[in-house]
């Protein structure tokens, strides 16, 4: 018996996604109906709906953004363009959670600093190194990726992170990393790593306010457990 697959364009016309969205815009959508705009061709037994109805419902939507390229190609017979386009997605809709709107908050405790930070380190599978620069109102004017990689005195070094401080005129930094095993137990290395930026951030008048680990969504402040 030969396989009859439904084609998109084989919907009523208001019932497909992308006129859908052009007629009563993208909170009209459901998740499934939004990435299929994006895949916009399926494979050979599904249609783009279908195919992205089980992506979700295999991954949901949290952990289809971190999902591997490799998976995508090898699971659900997605090119590794429309992966790249996938993921592309979701790394702007993370970006846009650290974008100026939020920017423009003042940090005045270390969940302050999480609420930022967390969407941002959360699952991911390598170790990243972030800084937050504060305005003398302990606002921030900028955030940045200093170092992707296990956390190493001999690797990092403080003026990765005052070089971007002095050219943005900051009064102040946080800086952060995640532990992708989800253990917020600090080790030695980001102890001593956080005491010596610290104490160059001393030396040049722009103080090291807190060091937040993340880790599955929780946090831990090394300035709150007197660690700084």
């Amino acid at each position: 018996m030969q396989y009859y697959k439904l084609k998109i364009k084989d919907f009523p016309r208001d019932e497909r996604p992308r006129e859908k969205l052009i007629g009563s815009g993208p909170k009209a959508l459901s998740a499934a109906e939004l990435l299929s705009i994006i895949i916009r061709i399926g494979n050979k037994k599904e249609n783009a709906l279908e195919l992205s109805k089980r992506l979700i419902k295999e991954y949901d939507i949290k952990g289809l953004s971190r999902v591997r390229i490799s998976s995508l190609r090898n699971n659900f017979g997605i090119g590794e363009a429309k992966a790249c386009q996938i993921l592309a997605c979701f790394e702007l809709g993370r970006r846009l959670s650290s974008s100026k709107t939020e920017k423009r908050k003042a940090i005045n405790s270390a969940k302050d600093a999480a609420k930022i930070l967390m969407p941002v380190l959360s699952n991911l599978k390598k170790e990243h190194f972030i800084g937050l620069f504060l305005d003398a109102r302990k606002k921030i004017i900028k955030q940045e990726t200093i170092f992707i990689g296990s956390l190493d005195s001999s690797v990092i070094h403080p003026r990765e992170i005052f070089n971007v401080a002095l050219a943005e005129s900051a009064a102040a930094v946080i800086i952060a990393h995640n532990h992708p095993s989800g253990d917020l137990s600090p080790s030695d290395e980001d102890i001593d790593v956080s005491k010596q930026i610290s104490k160059a951030g001393d030396i040049l008048g722009i103080p090291v306010l807190d060091h937040l680990i993340v880790g599955n969504d929780r946090y831990l402040s090394l300035n709150e457990k007197g660690l700084l």
